[in-house]
């Protein structure tokens, strides 16, 4: 199911290349070593950097990191440290830009955690697995049959429409729709936890006039989500050059953060590659301004693509698919205290994502799975299990 990339190489349009292939896993030797073999983050870097400013980066406690560096934005914060200009612009925006954000608008508390989690806080921080086939035949369409197979209606495309808790709050009822307002019926539960983008978690809690007391709900109504981002899909008539990496982090291309060779270690893109004497590949964009022509940023992608593999700029295109998406939270300056916990006043309603605030040093992906976590634990804890 899971097959491990053995590299997360980064590159700089100036020539600037960092790897964690050869990083020690263990922390503190991980950041230690990062140092010792990054040619963008020496050690005459190192003692160039601020001390005492930079502690909170080796000191990452929740919620005291939020105390310290909420209010500061991640550029800000590395200016204050003193980080070198040059892992800055390779290894630190390509992790901050990781938030779909600029820097600018980044939490600095939020690029701290980050550090911690990569760096810090696990052995599996610097290098990660993937999955070795799509997705859904990796990890979907398994998932769903052991739940199946242990009692769980899997309602995949049903709409909700509203959310009442009842009057003591031990129950709620769930009003269902087809997305255009019209009632489908109503069903009631002992327990809801409600795992959506902030997109959805507003309209939905807009919609639900029972939800809530007046200052939670303004919290909800203040959530904002980052700026889109792009995923291009490409599939090529010849293929890449031998060796590139699965995944690379860019800097300095445009809006080009990255280049996934899927052919490399995705089952279904490698059989294609293999019958067709082709590639296929994934390039992403984050934080794109709202306001760009969107054909014009897939575009320059392409050309983006053509300066980091050079061989790709004969290949002719035999499809290409382009999905854009603005569903991820903004995680704001100063924004920490009033995002939501995953207990809501509603004691039969949870909240899980990676927008929800827990006392834990997670982010993204892992905050959303260990919010999950906790709010199926305070359902269960009040049954007794």
């Amino acid at each position: 199911m899971l097959t491990a990339l053995p590299d997360y190489p980064l590159r700089h349009s100036d020539g600037l290349h960092d790897s964690f292939a050869r990083v020690p896993r263990t922390p503190p030797w991980s950041a230690l070593g990062f140092v010792a073999r990054s040619p963008s983050f020496g050690w005459r870097d190192l003692a160039g950097m601020d001390p005492v400013a930079a502690l909170p980066l080796l000191d990452v406690r929740v919620p005291g990191i939020y105390d310290r560096l909420d209010e500061l934005s991640a550029a800000e914060f590395l200016d204050a440290i003193g980080f070198p200009a040059a892992a800055r612009h390779l290894a630190f925006e390509v992790f901050s830009r990781s938030f779909f954000v600029d820097p600018r608008r980044l939490s600095a508390a939020e690029l701290a955690l980050m550090f911690h989690i990569y760096f810090l806080g696990s052995s599996e921080g610097l290098l990660f697995d993937v999955p070795n086939e799509p997705f859904p035949h990796a990890l979907w369409d398994p998932l769903r049959s052991y739940l199946e197979g242990h009692g769980v209606q899997v309602r995949c495309g049903a709409a909700v429409d509203s959310v009442a808790p009842s009057a003591d709050g031990e129950r709620v009822t769930l009003r269902a729709g087809d997305g255009s307002g019209r009632s489908g019926g109503s069903d009631t539960y002992d327990g809801v936890v409600l795992a959506l983008d902030t997109s959805g978690l507003r309209e939905l809690v807009g919609s639900s006039p029972a939800l809530g007391d007046a200052p939670w709900r303004a919290r909800i109504d203040a959530l904002r989500t980052a700026p889109p981002f792009l995923v291009s899909r490409l599939w090529l008539d010849r293929p890449t050059a031998p060796g590139r990496p699965g995944f690379l982090g860019t800097s300095g291309f445009g809006p080009l953060d990255n280049v996934s060779v899927l052919h490399a270690w995705e089952g279904e893109a490698a059989r294609w590659a293999a019958a067709n004497n082709g590639s296929v590949l994934e390039l992403h964009a984050y934080a794109v301004d709202p306001a760009a022509d969107r054909g014009a940023v897939q575009e320059r992608l392409l050309r983006e693509l053509h300066r980091v593999h050079p061989e790709t700029a004969a290949a002719g295109i035999v499809d290409a698919r382009h999905e854009w998406r603005a569903d991820c939270p903004l995680f704001p300056v100063g924004g920490y205290r009033a995002r939501p916990t995953v207990r809501t006043p509603a004691p039969a309603v949870m909240l899980a994502g990676d927008l929800v605030r827990t006392g834990l040093p997670v982010a993204l992906m892992e905050r959303a799975a260990t919010t999950g976590f906790l709010a199926a634990n305070a359902l269960l804890a009040r049954w007794g299990v």
